[in-house]
């Protein structure tokens, strides 16, 4: 049996290995004194009370109490590796950052993958997103790069999906509350899933999506990744085009069967860390292949639907993807909470050359990230070093704040306009102009057409059995929630295509049947709905 552990499994062997023959360090509290014992109390004889002067024991213990963080409200469960970015095509006419510059050019970068906690395991008892939850639940996927440029680092917090939920950041903490654990009873409800998702239609393509075979990805290594957002590129004579960002995976999709998953879910829940882990400790390093698509501006004022909404994609026919790059993975954290739970993504964090569309979920996440990271980490959560724009020489006239780990930028004035030869702005860094709608308003555009992208995705995209599949996945789910709400979605679903409404139709009136055959399972499968159903006389 030992003999078949992976580096994963054997990292502590690795790290001694690793020594040679050094002798082990002087073990020392967190000032630095050595310690003379690690493993006895100082006390007033041998059955007396503890001295207060035990340093060496409040020293650990006072570090210990204070050893955890917030989790982070979604996407809590990740994996974490590092390597580069390499140009392989040339996109100066479109961009003039730095880290397209050239062919062949390189720029470290950190990955980031993660379920996003957005929905329920039927099978198995576990939390998809939170930190101590499984690895292969259906969940879409996080999929963060931070780009470590010249001029500052550049994050894109994609997916493994190219759409989202929902359009209108408006709506974010009530998505998120809905796919979170219910108020009152602390447990996932299915009714708070399912009630928002069919009151807002816009779910639909995303929904569809994962309840797909894409929806339960084998590991991180063999799923792509999106930027989702639209962002705006501007080259070096201010011509600017809008872009999404594509990297799909060179070791080709694959997907975990619902079998596969739930076995791994209650047998290996870390199996995506531990994949990705030891491909890299194994010198089998992931890529992935990087392209954007373009649309010019003229094109975007004239297109038949509203090219910055993250619930529709850009058609592959009219806006062809153009290869950039690749990412290639070569290097794990060396310490998880230092490389990883602590590594904080930011889109609003962009090097000149690119710059925001105005994507309503987008422009809501320019704030929401960095607001986040300042209460999980602390307002100086740039200067840890796996978020420091190292390449970058950061120059401000920001002070202070708990944990100031460097100079604080000395003596240097902190205050701006002065005359004492302090950073200066650079007029070639503007933003680029752009005209926007005269009308202040809160737009509705819960009616912009829900339908015919998920219609194509159903009818074109999926074969056969892929469609099978998808019906039985989310009937699977859906049968949890109250009848209500399930005819509510099984009416967006025919809205979508009489065949695919049917067919999930069909499958709830069979699990509904035979719920019922058992007297004491409720039709809705959850202790306390039979209560519900009658107090809402449905």
């Amino acid at each position: 049996m030992a003999d078949n552990r992976d580096k994963a499994t054997d990292q502590m062997k690795t790290w001694k290995a690793n020594r040679g023959s050094q002798k082990p360090d002087v073990l020392t509290t967190g000032g630095g004194h050595p310690v003379g014992d690690k493993l006895n109390l100082q006390t007033a004889g041998p059955r007396g009370p503890l001295l207060v002067q035990d340093v060496v024991f409040t020293d650990e213990m006072a570090h210990f109490d204070r050893e955890r963080i917030p989790e982070r409200v979604v996407h809590a469960k990740g994996a974490g590796a590092f390597g580069y970015f390499e140009v392989t095509h040339d996109i100066t006419r479109y961009c003039k950052a730095k880290v397209f510059e050239h062919v062949g050019k390189t720029t470290p970068i950190a990955v980031r993958f993660s379920t996003v906690g957005v929905f329920i395991v039927r099978s198995w008892p576990c939390d998809a997103g939170e930190s101590g939850s499984a690895d292969t639940v259906r969940d879409p996927r996080g999929f963060a790069v931070k780009f470590y440029t010249e001029d500052g680092n550049w994050d894109l917090t994609g997916n493994n999906t190219p759409i989202f939920f929902i359009r209108d950041a408006m709506l974010f903490p009530s998505f998120v509350h809905s796919q979170k654990r219910n108020p009152q009873t602390h447990m996932k409800d299915p009714d708070m899933v399912w009630d928002f998702w069919s009151l807002r239609p816009e779910s639909l393509h995303q929904v569809s999506f994962l309840f797909s075979d894409r929806g339960l990805p084998d590991g991180h290594r063999h799923m792509n990744g999106y930027g989702s957002h639209t962002f705006k590129l501007v080259n070096a004579d201010g011509e600017r085009v809008y872009c999404k960002f594509h990297y799909k995976t060179n070791q080709g999709i694959k997907n975990l069967t619902v079998e596969e998953a739930d076995r791994l879910a209650a047998t290996k829940p870390d199996y995506g860390i531990a994949d990705l882990f030891n491909a890299i400790a194994n010198g089998n390093y992931p890529s992935w292949t990087f392209y954007i698509q373009v649309m010019t501006f003229e094109q975007a004022e004239k297109f038949r639907f509203n090219p910055f909404d993250l619930t529709k994609v850009w058609s592959h026919k009219e806006y062809p993807l153009i290869p950039v790059g690749k990412l290639v993975l070569n290097r794990n954290p060396v310490n998880y909470f230092a490389e990883v739970e602590q590594l904080a993504f930011d889109p609003s964090n962009m090097p000149p050359g690119i710059e925001p569309s105005p994507d309503k979920m987008l422009q809501g996440r320019l704030f929401s990230y960095p607001d986040t990271h300042r209460h999980r980490l602390g307002a100086n959560y740039l200067q840890i070093p796996v978020n420091c724009p190292f390449r970058a020489r950061v120059a401000n006239y920001q002070r202070d704040g708990p944990m100031c780990m460097y100079d604080n930028q000395g003596g240097a004035p902190n205050y701006y306009p002065n005359s004492f030869s302090a950073p200066e702005t650079q007029p070639q860094f503007m933003e680029s102009k752009f005209q926007v709608s005269a009308d202040v308003a809160r737009y509705n555009s819960s009616d912009e057409d829900n339908v015919t992208q998920v219609r194509t995705f159903y009818t074109q995209v999926l074969n056969e059995e892929e469609r099978q599949r998808l019906c039985q996945n989310l009937a699977g789910f859906l049968k949890e929630a109250q009848l209500f709400i399930q005819k509510r979605m099984v009416e967006n679903l025919k809205a979508v295509h009489p065949d695919y409404g049917n067919r999930v139709e069909t499958l709830l009136k069979k699990y509904n049947a035979e719920a019922k055959k058992d007297a004491t399972l409720h039709v809705y499968s959850r202790p306390g709905a039979a209560a519900l159903a009658a107090s809402s006389k449905m």
